[in-house]
């Protein structure tokens, strides 16, 4: 009997990337790959690109843990996975880090935004672009913490958050919140430009980072991605927050053939900065006004992005760079020191059978005990630059061959992340049901990143299929 050319692993549910109406689909290998095989009986047959890894696609399976559960659920269930978002009970994780949009403007028109935010007064879909009021926003922010009690990580998003009038008001009602910490996730021009903004921004020290969009060193990359070549700005951005001493985390939207060759010069880049406490790697997710995705010209994997960075940076090795327990299919981490201009990746120095035994199902690494008060209270992105290296030194200490730094502080932390959004190509619901990113909409549901850009934001491609479903009842 002939052997069919590939391995089935597993079946799970999809959806059509082109009506985006759930379908069954099958996990397969094949060629040293994953791939998700689904089909619509409409649409037919498609193939996508999951992994270029396998082996790692498996260790990734391996790192699953029961979910932990928010203090409140926001939705029922009516019409199961994705239709029912906000959370519903069916969700398998809380919400690791969960963004708040205070703003659809922005001061740029990204050609890959997946908000549709721009300059014009309004979007593409005719819908006016404004700022959120200040009672909206903390309605936003109290819901989240009626979800989590203390959230790990609060972000705030756009848009352009730091052009709202009301920016450091906003900051203000976040600081009185029990958030761990608070994230602001920016192009830069803000701060590039305006040397008092960033005065005033500081003093918000220590709490606080700036997400900064960090994309390329090169031109044609940059107009590409941001419409604009934004060299000059993002070099004035880094200045201000280097002498103001403001955390930083690089993000990098990576395209597949455009800018994923300086992934390791981005990082040596980020190493040499005194502000940056790591660099977030993002592939492109197909959402928003990037109509023109094809899965099989444009897909960029995490497995993928994962082997680059080991192939163009000489400090990590495979074992540093670990599947994120809570949603090991589309995070990806390894932590390290920055010290006297050497790096030394700790992820890879823990045991690799204890190291799913002691992660928490958070990115912030700190829920358990044993380690809350040694590497992961230091290593954190809850971490504050006021904290002590006693803990780290101690730990140390009980790693062999491993020289104790002095004068550790949050400055010498360094993270490296890969962070993949599933999008209507590669749509897994066991992989959505762990997604722990999540948006707080203004109805007062916290609804996962994925789904959102595709069923819950007003315009997307599938918003009209929630609408009818909500119709029926």
């Amino acid at each position: 009997m002939p052997t069919r050319p590939y391995l089935f692993y597993a079946l799970t549910n999809s959806v059509c990337s082109k009506c985006l109406t759930k379908v069954e689909a099958k996990i397969i290998f094949r060629d040293h790959s994953v791939y998700l095989v689904k089909h619509c009986l409409i649409h037919g047959q498609e193939e996508v690109l999951i992994a270029d890894d396998i082996e790692y696609y498996k260790q990734c399976q391996e790192f699953i843990k029961p979910g932990d559960l928010p203090r409140r659920f926001n939705t029922p269930i009516r019409y199961g996975c994705p239709y029912d978002c906000g959370l519903c009970p069916d969700h398998e994780q809380h919400s690791c880090l969960t963004l708040v949009e205070v703003s659809d403007r922005c001061n740029l028109s990204c050609p890959i935004c997946y908000a549709d935010s721009g300059t014009e007064e309004f979007s593409a879909t005719n819908q006016r672009r404004q700022h959120r009021s200040l009672q909206q926003i903390e309605q936003m922010l109290d819901n989240i913490v009626a979800n989590e009690g203390q959230p790990d990580i609060v972000q705030i998003s756009g848009g352009e958050p730091t052009i709202h009038p009301d920016f450091f008001d906003i900051l203000d009602i976040a600081k009185r919140k029990p958030i761990k910490h608070l994230m602001i996730n920016t192009n830069g021009v803000k701060i590039a430009t305006d040397r008092d903004f960033c005065e005033r921004l500081s003093q918000y020290m220590p709490g606080i980072e700036i997400y900064l969009q960090f994309d390329s060193f090169e031109s044609h990359a940059l107009k590409e991605l941001r419409g604009v070549d934004l060299r000059s700005i993002r070099e004035k951005a880094i200045a201000n927050l280097n002498e103001f001493k403001i955390s930083t985390t690089l993000v990098v939207t990576l395209k597949k053939g455009l800018n994923d060759h300086e992934i390791g010069r981005i990082i040596e880049y980020g190493l040499q900065q005194r502000c940056v406490r790591g660099v977030t790697f993002q592939p492109i997710q197909a959402a928003g006004r990037l109509e023109d995705f094809d899965p099989k010209r444009d897909r960029y994997t995490l497995s993928e992005v994962r082997r680059a960075i080991l192939e163009q940076s000489p400090h990590f090795q495979p074992k540093d760079l670990l599947p994120v327990p809570c949603h090991p299919d589309c995070l990806a981490m390894a932590y390290a020191l920055k010290v006297n201009g050497k790096v030394i990746p700790l992820t890879g120095l823990l045991d690799p059978t204890a190291f799913l035994d002691v992660m928490p199902n958070s990115v912030l690494y700190e829920q358990n005990e044993d380690l809350k008060k040694q590497i992961f209270k230091l290593f954190s992105t809850s971490h504050s630059p006021s904290s002590s290296a006693t803990t780290l030194k101690q730990l140390l200490c009980c790693l062999p061959m491993l020289p104790v730094p002095t004068g550790i502080t949050y400055e010498n932390v360094f993270r490296v992340i890969i962070m993949q959004f599933l999008d209507p190509f590669n749509f897994d619901v066991r992989s959505v049901k762990r997604s722990c990113i999540h948006i707080a909409h203004p109805d007062g549901r916290i609804i996962p990143f994925d789904t959102y850009n595709m069923f819950y934001r007003e315009g997307s491609a599938g918003h009209h299929l929630i609408s009818q479903l909500q119709e029926q009842l």
